[in-house]
């Protein structure tokens, strides 16, 4: 079963850009895994602009399904990840200052530097993922930093996705069946939405996770967040 994260950055955002605790992001973390989300997904970012180190440490006690952390891995980043001890840490080669993720690790030149991370991290217990694009050699040198999972960046899948969706998604089936064959589990996140999300699961197998968030707090806004879960899960449980 493919497990459904839902990134909750958004609802910081929104918090943050007025002040106070309003929505509350810890309610509304115990509200996505009430309605049947399997994981929460939050970024700590430098500037603090969503969620803070402080909502990270108050959300590692209330998050009861899988609490996935993304991250460039600063010093500050693997401190924190080692004190919280989340159950998944996903490294993103984030610029400090980047609005979203917008590529993937180049894993050959930064192998020396994941590695390191990477064991910290294990020998922590904390399953790891690496954010990539679909390009083999980043998956093949991914799997000699010795990390669990990778996520596949897919952006360029939902950009091409109402162009041709079949030559969209196929480097993805094909950084699967790669990724698979070297005992790497598979998560996928951005850009995914209501529109291609249930096309991808189709195709790329095995698939273990997926996280979302700009798209699902914005159909949240129209659909409400308990019927928006419901819709994503039956998009990946068909």
């Amino acid at each position: 079963m493919t497990r459904l994260s839902v990134n909750i950055n958004k609802v910081a955002t929104l918090r943050n850009a007025r002040g106070g605790n309003i929505p509350d992001v810890q309610k509304f973390a115990i509200a996505c895994e009430a309605f049947g989300a399997q994981g929460i997904t939050i970024h700590p970012r430098p500037d603090a602009r969503h969620i803070t180190y402080t909502d990270v440490r108050v959300l590692k006690n209330i998050v009861r399904t899988e609490l996935n952390i993304e991250g460039y891995p600063s010093s500050d980043f693997i401190a924190l990840i080692l004190e919280i001890k989340p159950h998944q840490v996903t490294l993103v080669p984030d610029a400090p200052g980047a609005i979203t993720s917008n590529a993937g690790w180049d894993t050959q030149k930064n192998e020396s530097f994941l590695s390191n991370i990477v064991e910290q991290f294990k020998n922590a217990g904390i399953r790891t993922s690496i954010f990539v694009d679909t390009e083999p050699q980043n998956i093949i040198y991914a799997l000699k930093t010795g990390t669990d999972c990778i996520e596949l960046y897919t952006e360029s899948y939902a950009h091409n996705y109402t162009l041709d969706k079949e030559q969209a998604v196929m480097p993805y089936v094909k950084a699967a069946e790669i990724a698979h064959s070297l005992g790497l589990c598979i998560n996928a996140g951005h850009d995914l939405n209501l529109e291609n999300l249930k096309y991808f699961k189709e195709h790329v197998t095995p698939l273990s996770e997926v996280s979302i968030g700009h798209a699902l707090i914005s159909d949240a806004l129209y659909f409400g967040i308990e019927n928006t879960i419901q819709m994503y899960l039956k998009q990946l449980h068909f």
